[in-house]
């Protein structure tokens, strides 16, 4: 036999007070880097990605993360309040809040909730208002988009030369062992009159 709306709305409920809002995520941030980032906090039991519906282009995302417990999701609420956490070495902390019931596509409906929509006259004191509202939500979608497409400009160089940095090591590395495998460096030191310490 199916719950009945009320059970099923306090198990959604109880979710909701184990899971995280976790927000200013890079977007070379996958599910897996995002699992093993909060892994070491408590067990994760799933990431939901919460997609930006006002850009099309691949922006910062947030996500859900919903931990085990919520004595988990609360202590790294607590953690992130008083530190920084930065995942993939980009220099944007991510931020940790409460997951709140709004933030789920998939809630279920409230048992005795009910939704009315009309439409504002024009005539009507409050349809001005929301004219004003909706040109400031315009406004700051624009801005918004033109800050986060420079960010994410930013970090794609940093990521860039940071893979370029790496690189770089790497073959540092393998010329020295070359040199150390090949004798070279016996040779040099014989030359030298260097002794060579491993």
């Amino acid at each position: 036999m199916g719950k009945s709306p009320e059970e099923e709305y306090d198990a959604f409920l109880e979710k909701v007070k184990r899971t995280i809002y976790v927000d200013n995520l890079s977007p070379q941030v996958t599910e897996s880097v995002l699992k093993a980032a909060f892994n070491q906090f408590g067990n994760v039991s799933s990431v939901q990605f919460i997609p930006n519906y006002f850009e099309s282009k691949n922006m910062p995302q947030s996500a859900l993360v919903e931990m085990e417990n919520p004595k988990q999701a609360r202590e790294i609420v607590g953690q992130m309040e008083n530190y920084c956490l930065m995942i993939l070495g980009m220099p944007r902390p991510v931020r940790a809040r409460p997951a709140k019931v709004e933030m789920f596509d998939d809630r279920p409906r409230k048992p005795g909730r009910k939704i009315v929509c009309r439409w504002v006259d024009p005539t009507e004191p409050d349809f001005e208002v929301a004219k004003k509202i909706k040109n400031l939500v315009r406004k700051h979608a624009a801005e918004a988009s033109l800050v986060l497409e420079h960010q994410r400009g930013e970090e794609e160089k940093l990521a860039n030369q940071q893979s370029e940095t790496l690189k770089g090591h790497y073959r540092k590395y393998e010329l020295l062992d070359s040199v150390l495998d090949d004798g070279t460096a016996k040779h040099l030191e014989r030359y030298y009159n260097m002794k060579l310490t491993d």
